[in-house]
């Protein structure tokens, strides 16, 4: 359900913790900065509530909501202000943490609280009666400060299990005293959709509380447990981009956002907003400085990759055959990769992909087919170098004749060491180009980027495109099978001008001849991009 305004109803929550629960996974150290960025890309998105962090707490955390009052209008969410409930044994009206929640400016307040008996008497080192009372008049508190109460139910499915009535007893007295969500937690990861489903129902019949959940994905199931849940009438998902958190993350927010969206029919983000999923997830993994993972359902890279024959001849012939959605629902493409298990349609539907039309000559298409069957028994893979991919189809189009902007006489790389420890690593190129004989000499911090500018050296002045190319990046892999020093090597290299980039391969006994044989095709592609002429 929609507003007049084409925002989602308040009849559900989509509620996003990145910039709180998701700020815990290793390896992530947000500045303010970074949460205001993540914050905005989040409200574009269309997400009904952004947790910001729990100011009071710490300094970074009050700092970002006095920015957001400042720097942030939302179009879409609303901030939440994470906290506790009161100490135990105090009064909420004289706690300096709820009045830090206060002092926030969020309109939204979401605690946590103790719903575990052990918890309880163990961590709070307090008694059950007293822990209810803390939630009561914790709630009471903000609700009289015009602050909306979400309370989230920490351990919720472990302490149900342990004594279901002090859990419940929990959910009655948060609903009783206000709060408008009362979220059910699976801090430790360790529930499964059924269970959660089977527990959802009876709290929500028990209770006649509105229910959310958050799930933790330890045991893989966080998304899966979250939509267990809205099966079972929670109406308040929590979730986090890309699925951070700690451990091993969180309920992703956008397999459940498109799963809610596409599967079930609801319209829980503004208009438009779907379409832009894969590249709000990218740019929150820019900020956050994780690479975005590839495989990740809906938005990855290769979440609609293919690769086997079989389902390429399928998808000739209607690309849902082997797609649950189109990709464009959620800002992604489909892509084809060719390997060695690449049949023709593989290679007509990658032919096509790149602009090239193979449908109407099968001869040719399986030409290519037997070319990168045989390149791949050698050692070579284009599902991740496209750019010699489409050299090698190119060539193929063109019966056979390899493109050359430049003829190769030869290279040779020297790497001297030092008395010192320094090591000095120089090649020479020695190459024909538009009639010209050129020999240039480089030198560089190893002996293939030494190699990379002699090649420039020799080639500029003859392509002056070739000053907007740049190597970005440089792999190497010794191939199964073979061994020690005297393995065969693959080289990827990845390039760009400045606009685009683009892949190559090479393999060859050593390591620096399969880089030459990557980096010619680099600057072949790059050549042929800025449209010079051999």
């Amino acid at each position: 359900m929609t507003e007049a305004n084409g925002r989602p109803s308040d009849g559900f929550h989509v509620f996003d913790t990145t910039l709180r629960d998701g700020a815990q996974r290793e390896g992530i150290n947000l500045t303010v900065a970074d949460k205001l960025a993540i914050a905005r890309h989040l409200d574009e998105f269309g997400v009904g509530f952004i947790e910001g962090g729990w100011p009071g707490a710490n300094p970074r955390d009050t700092e970002f909501f006095a920015r957001a009052q400042a720097e942030l209008e939302f179009r879409n969410a609303q901030l939440v202000a994470f906290g506790a409930t009161r100490r135990a044994g105090g009064k909420a009206a004289e706690d300096p943490q709820l009045a830090a929640l206060v002092a926030s400016g969020a309109p939204v307040v979401t605690l946590v609280a103790k719903s575990h008996d052990r918890h309880v008497e163990l961590a709070l080192r307090t008694t059950l009666e007293e822990n209810l009372e803390m939630v009561r008049d914790s709630v009471e508190f903000l609700r009289a400060q015009g602050r909306r109460v979400f309370i989230d139910c920490e351990h919720f499915f472990d302490g149900y299990k342990a004594n279901p009535e002090y859990a419940l007893a929990v959910v009655r007295t948060a609903h009783g005293a206000g709060a408008d969500v009362v979220v059910l937690c699976d801090t430790n990861g360790g529930m499964l959709p059924s269970g959660v489903r089977e527990i959802v129902a009876t709290v929500l019949a028990e209770t006649g509380a509105r229910l959310g959940i958050h799930a933790q994905d330890d045991t893989g199931c966080a998304v899966a447990n979250t939509l267990a849940a809205v099966d079972a009438g929670a109406t308040h998902v929590q979730c986090t981009a890309n699925g951070y958190g700690e451990r091993v993350g969180n309920a992703n927010l956008f397999p459940v956002a498109a799963a809610l969206e596409l599967k079930y029919d609801r319209r829980v983000l503004p208009a438009g907003a779907l379409a832009e999923m894969t590249r709000i997830s990218h740019a929150i993994a820019e900020v956050v400085n994780l690479a975005p993972s590839t495989h990740q359902p809906y938005v990855g890279f290769s979440a609609f990759a293919h690769k086997a024959g079989l389902h390429a001849s399928a998808i000739k012939v209607d690309p849902d055959l082997y797609q649950h959605i189109d990709p464009e629902l959620v800002g992604n493409t489909m892509r084809m990769l060719v390997s060695d298990m690449a049949g023709r349609a593989s290679i007509e539907l990658k032919g096509k992909e790149l602009g090239y039309d193979l449908s109407s000559d099968r001869d040719l298409a399986g030409r290519v087919v037997a070319r990168v069957k045989e390149q791949e028994n050698l050692g070579y893979t284009y599902e991740a170098a496209d750019a010699s991919f489409e050299l090698l189809l190119r060539d193929e189009v063109n019966g056979g004749e390899k493109l050359r902007f430049f003829e190769l006489e030869s290279w040779r790389t020297i790497s001297e060491q030092g008395p010192n420890g320094f090591a000095g690593n120089e090649a020479t190129v020695k190459l024909w180009a538009r009639g010209e004989r050129k020999v240039a000499t480089g030198e560089g911090n190893g002996p293939v980027d030494a190699l990379d500018r002699a090649l420039r050296t020799a080639l500029e002045p003859i392509y002056p495109a070739l000053a907007k190319l740049e190597l970005v990046d440089y792999k190497v892999r010794i191939l199964e099978g073979q061994h020690g020093t005297g393995s065969k090597t693959r080289v990827l290299i990845e390039s760009t001008d400045g606009t685009t980039n683009w892949s190559t391969v090479g393999v060859a006994d050593n390591v620096i001849a399969a880089s030459w044989v990557a980096l010619e095709d680099a600057y072949t592609y790059g050549l042929l991009r800025a449209d010079q002429q051999p």
